[in-house]
Parts: C-alpha cells; structure tokens; sequence
C-alpha cells in the first residue's frame, strides 16, 4: 500500500469515529429525561436516599435531587477530583440541600452502611478495576430490600480502538461490558436480577438488580 493510499484509509477511519462520535452526541437522551425514566423503573418516592455512584460532573445527581426532594438525599460521589470538586461549585451555586457529595476510592464507594434506598451506575461499572469489591461495597450500601441500577454497553470496538480501558479485567472484551458478565458478577455478590431493558437511551442497556430483604423475626 503506498503512503498516500495509507493517509487516505486512516482519515477516513478517523472521519468515521467522529461522525459516529457526533451521531451520539445529537441523539443522546437528556439527564433529566432518562433519570425521570430511571426513576419510574426504580420506583423512586419523594423522601428518599438515591446515590450515584461516579457522577462525572454531576447533571445526572441534580436531576435526581429534584425527584427525591427537599426531604430526600442524594450521595453523589466521584472519583476524579476535578470533577468532584466541579459537583461542590455546582452544588453550592443551585444551593442544593440535598445533595452530598463524597470522594470515591477505586475499592470503595465509602458510602455509609445501609444508607440508601436506591443506588445507580450510568457507564460507570466498566471502568471499575476492582468490581468484586465494589459489589460488595454496594451491597452493603443498600438498605435491605434496596434497589441497584446497573446502566451500561456491550463492548464497542470504535471506543475500544480510540479509548482503551486500562486496569479492568480482562473478560471485559474491550471498552464496555457484555450484560451476561454484569449480571453473573453482581448475583455472585449477592444480589438478585429483577429487570432489565435492552432499549434504553444510546443504545445502552440497564440491569435492575435488588438487595435481600432483611430476615423476618
């Protein structure tokens, strides 16, 4: 192939991932029309403890502290420190009561024991190096009874090419995660699949899973 021929076929490709890239952007859903959606699946009532688990820069924690209330609680917790400290300006600029917002570790969500109602992942689970302990960290999160919300991608080969995930286990199969080995680690952890949608907002799927409920005296 001459050097000319090769030029051409690698603009080409990368004209191809940003146009891919682009076609996302335009049709991706609204935070605060797919955490309303969310919300239904998970049956969300005003009053409760919601936690988002790696909210980024916090769109999709503030469209939820709307849901909740004023009486309700939302744990928005970040690894990355610029983006968490992006959250506690914003938090701070809304004035928002009812938003905490927490440093992440990469073995602990360092949420309190049985804090929570309901708990969320949105493209954040693939990313996870140690997911066994994060499992068993969100499992002890939960209240009995509590709801888990796993929103994520099978692997895609154009983000795998462009955006490798580093530090992840290797059945991950590139950047994403089949739903079956989702499902298979977080029932091994101990909790229950109750739902899942393979139709959700940017082609994504999400996998609704429940605590045990706490023994009967």
């Amino acid at each position: 192939m001459s050097r000319r021929r090769f030029c051409l076929k690698q603009v080409s490709l990368l004209l191809g991932t940003c146009l891919v890239a682009v076609s996302l952007c335009l049709t991706a859903a609204q935070p605060s029309d797919e955490i309303a959606r969310l919300a239904k699946a998970m049956g969300w009532t005003p009053g409760q403890t919601v936690a988002d688990i790696g909210a980024g820069e916090g769109e999709y924690a503030f469209a939820a502290s709307a849901l909740v209330g004023e009486n309700g609680k939302i744990y928005a917790t970040e690894l990355d420190g610029k983006k968490l400290q992006t959250i506690k300006e914003e938090v701070a600029k809304r004035a928002l009561k009812n938003v905490i917002v927490l440093q992440a570790a990469e073995r602990d969500t360092n949420l309190p024991a049985n804090c929570c109602d309901a708990i969320y992942l949105r493209r954040v689970y693939h990313h996870l190096t140690a997911p066994l302990e994060i499992d068993a960290c969100l499992l002890r999160n939960l209240k009995p009874g509590g709801l888990l919300a796993i929103i994520d991608f099978p692997p895609r080969k154009w983000l795998t090419e462009t955006s490798p995930v580093k530090g992840v286990p290797k059945n991950r199969g590139g950047h994403g995660i089949p739903q079956k080995i989702l499902v298979d680690e977080l029932t091994t952890a101990g909790f229950s699949l109750q739902q899942t949608f393979d139709d959700w907002p940017d082609d994504d799927y999400c996998v609704i899973f429940r605590k045990p409920p706490a023994p009967a005296n």
